[in-house]
């Protein structure tokens, strides 16, 4: 028999944003909720993380939002935070 692979039914809840789509919204604090309304995630998204694609320019701090290593080194780069 073919051996089949497991997805995860908790995929549909994670979501990503890029450094690019975090210098473009221009907030100087940004949480789960103002991505949302932003419409940069789903609206089902419970966890999400920061990947480092593009430049940031901003300093930013994060509320509850993860990020890569490569990320979050060049949020705290920009004089930005991780909460």
């Amino acid at each position: 028999l073919p051996k089949r692979g497991f997805k995860s039914a908790n995929l549909k809840f994670n979501d990503e944003v890029t450094l690019a789509d975090l210098e473009v919204l221009g907030a100087a604090e940004v949480d789960l909720l103002l991505l949302k309304q932003a419409g940069l995630i789903r609206a089902i998204a419970k966890n999400v993380k920061v990947v480092k694609t593009g430049e940031l320019t901003k300093a930013i701090k994060l509320n509850g939002i993860g990020a890569t290593a490569a990320a979050k080194a060049a949020i705290e780069a920009a004089g930005g935070t991780l909460a």
